[in-house]
Order: C-alpha cells, then sequence, then structure tokens
C-alpha cells in the first residue's frame, strides 16, 4: 500500500512539472504560439507592406513600427523587436 501511495504521488508531481514547463514557456501545450496580437493587425487594416504604424499595446504602451506580412495576417512588428510575452 506504501508503494501505491509513492507513484501516486510521483505521478502527481510528474503532471504538475509538465504543466507548470508549458504555461511558462509561453506557448499552448496543444499548438503553436498564438499569433500577433489584435491591436498589431487593427493597426495595419488597409495599410501597406513596410508601412510605418504607431498602436496602443495591451499593457496601455505605444508601440512603434512597421506592417509585415505574416502568414495570410498582417500585421505591426514594433521597431525595437519583439515584445514581452503576454
Amino acid at each position: 500500500m506504501k508503494i501505491i501511495k509513492h507513484w501516486m504521488l510521483c505521478a502527481a508531481l510528474a503532471g504538475a512539472a509538465q504543466t507548470a514547463t508549458a504555461q511558462n514557456n509561453g506557448q499552448r501545450p496543444d499548438g503553436p504560439p498564438p499569433g500577433p496580437p489584435p491591436e498589431a493587425v487593427a493597426a495595419c487594416k488597409n495599410q501597406a507592406d513596410g508601412a510605418k504604424v504607431q498602436f496602443t499595446g495591451h499593457r496601455g504602451e505605444t508601440v512603434k513600427g512597421r506592417c509585415r506580412k505574416m502568414g495570410e495576417v498582417m500585421a505591426a512588428m514594433p521597431e525595437d523587436g519583439m515584445p514581452p510575452p503576454r
């Protein structure tokens, strides 16, 4: 009985560690990372590839960037690099 409890505890801890790892690396465990934020997509609506834009980020910061085509989506890429994870 003591061995069964030990193995159950080990399995529970391993599952919790795997979930925490998936949450901490910014990716959903069941698929690819999320696409550009809606604010970045909205800023490039009706804009040409390479157009300079600025928008308010999800934390209220002003983000300056250029519109870039990413697959089927046109979104603003920040001039100072990728934004911090959400």
